[in-house]
């Protein structure tokens, strides 16, 4: 038998998905004490916001080799 992939047609860009997770990590992390979870929380956004910059350097118009 064959396994099939499922295939999801994503309908925000990456960019904005990974803002909003950042965004959404940092209020998780707000409301838990000071500890690893929260400290893992600060980091899995901080890494989010890298992976954005990241994304839209590289989608960025100046990033295109001339024709």
């Amino acid at each position: 038998m064959i396994k099939r992939r499922r295939r999801v047609k994503q309908t925000t860009a990456l960019h904005e998905r990974l803002i909003a997770f950042a965004h959404e990590a940092r209020e998780k992390a707000s409301s838990l004490p000071a500890g690893r979870e929260r400290q893992d929380l600060l980091n899995k956004a901080g890494q989010a916001d890298a992976a954005a910059h990241l994304d839209e350097w590289i989608s960025s118009r100046g990033s295109r080799p001339p024709k």
